[in-house]
């Protein structure tokens, strides 16, 4: 089995890591962990030899010596005298050890069993039929539909997200505990800084660290001491927030934090602490926060063409805002809508290797919805057609005639800006442009491969990040 071999330092102490491409992420990040000596509740950041911060994950790309990556506890529980040298046990159990006996335990059944028995087999084929009952009973639930799927020719798309719609208790409730627990962290000026820049990578973030770094917002813009917000109110109103944001691929609690952080990047670049009245920046920021609650996973159109309990509630009157509104008072400026507006569709003006995964999160909830709207016999909204949309073309148009316009605007009202989202997005369309050129001569080579028949295909470019290609043999 092919493995990966990672070099890094932790400590200033050279270290060197070694496991399977198929390695499943928990792993390699108790690998990592193991390796810094750090409890199960400090915060791992692994930095590449730019210090930019990446991903702990499989996707890891291997690396040298002389190129060794940079492994750090960026923030320590400040309370583990209160917990006992081990978090875990003093909660009661230790879910990792456990984790790995399941895993040995497994592990020695194909090695020690001659013949897998044939009971496995049929766990296995009933595991396999349930699932795939609960995932067609999922695909039709997210609007509490049930339908029976016998009769029909459609199948459930593979794209929609397998998780309920809402967030189970156990679940809100592991992830507050866990927040709870971090809270008390004492998170490092780097990573401080980091999160004022429109480079904050969000996906190495899990929802727990994800509510402490809200939690640092509020902090480091000094809401806490200038309203005199309780600590425990604050902790309270962002679980809530969590709480209410629903598994959905693209409108989730990542997303919130996303733009929450873009908007709070953006506060800092404009200096807007020197221009506005400190209640303006709360509302702004919290706006936020708060702008898409209780997202459902599908537009406007959908619920108006679907007749809805929203589209009926609100009589077809932008539904989901109303909603949003409803679920988190909304109070809002217009240069203040503006921000807002920015910061929300913001993602073409982070790196690429951040901006593109948000943009296949997009596209699969677009997909979803447009199956959906072919299964009920409504109107398919034309730009979410997964038959009739690709990557490069849902861009290309966006940004030339959305996040153009309206970046180009902010950046007259505040120049600085200009290097930070502006530049950015310029790359991304050059990015995207190049990819829909290679899609289409793609295209064309088909085309003439299938009126006479070749014994070898030519190599096809595909665009790198910054706008350069390279070839790739079909």
């Amino acid at each position: 089995m092919e493995a990966k071999i990672i070099y890094f330092t932790v400590n200033g102490r050279p270290e060197q890591a070694e496991f399977p491409t198929d390695c499943p992420a928990q792993d390699i990040k108790d690998l990592f962990r193991a390796a810094a000596e750090a409890g199960p509740y400090d915060i791992l950041k692994l930095y590449n030899t730019k210090g930019n911060i990446i991903n702990i994950s499989p996707q890891l790309a291997p690396n040298s010596p002389h190129s060794c990556y940079k492994l750090e506890v960026v923030a320590a529980d400040c309370n583990s005298e209160l917990l006992g040298s081990d978090p875990a046990v003093a909660l009661g159990f230790d879910l990792s050890s456990m984790e790995k006996r399941l895993q040995s335990l497994e592990k020695r059944i194909q090695t020690e069993a001659t013949e897998t028995p044939a009971i496995v087999y049929e766990m296995k084929r009933q595991v396999e039929s349930f699932r795939e009952k609960l995932e067609s009973v999922e695909h039709l639930s997210w609007l509490g539909l049930f339908k029976d799927m016998s009769e029909g020719t459609h199948k459930p798309s593979p794209f929609y997200h397998k998780r309920t719609l809402r967030k189970t208790r156990e679940e809100c409730e592991h992830v507050r505990e866990k927040f709870l627990q971090m809270s008390s962290l004492e998170v490092s000026e780097e990573v401080r800084q980091y999160l004022k820049t429109p480079t904050f990578d969000n996906w190495q973030w899990e929802d727990a660290e994800i509510m402490v770094l809200l939690q640092v917002m509020y902090t480091d813009l000094d809401f806490i001491s200038t309203f005199n917000i309780e600590l425990d109110v604050l902790q309270q109103f962002l679980y809530e927030v969590y709480r209410r944001y629903n598994n959905i691929p693209f409108h989730n609690f990542k997303h919130c934090f996303c733009v929450t952080q873009m908007m709070y990047g953006l506060i800092w670049l404009t200096d807007l602490r020197s221009k506005i009245d400190s209640i303006d920046l709360l509302i702004m920021l919290t706006s936020a926060v708060c702008h898409d609650l209780d997202h459902t996973g599908y537009n406007n159109a959908y619920q108006i063409n679907a007749r809805t309990e929203l589209a009926l509630r609100y009589n077809d009157i932008s539904p989901l805002e109303n909603h949003h509104c409803a679920v988190a008072f909304e109070i809002l400026e217009k240069l203040m809508m503006i921000m807002i507006k920015v910061s929300d569709i913001s993602n073409e003006a982070r790196p690429m290797d951040v901006a593109e995964p948000w943009l296949d999160c997009l596209l699969q909830e677009f997909f979803n919805q447009s199956d959906m709207e072919k299964l009920e016999g409504l109107p398919v909204t034309p730009f979410m057609d997964r038959d009739k949309v690709t990557k490069p073309s849902s861009q290309t148009g966006f940004i030339r005639f959305v996040l153009f316009p309206l970046f180009i605007e902010l950046a007259n009202l505040f120049p600085c800006l200009e290097q930070h989202i502006i530049d950015p997005v310029r790359k991304a369309l050059d990015y995207y442009t190049e990819m829909e050129k290679a899609l289409e001569r793609e295209k064309q080579n088909r085309a003439q491969s299938d009126k006479k028949p070749s014994t070898s295909k030519e190599p096809i470019a595909h665009p790198e990040p910054g706008g350069t290609t390279k070839p790739v043999n079909l």
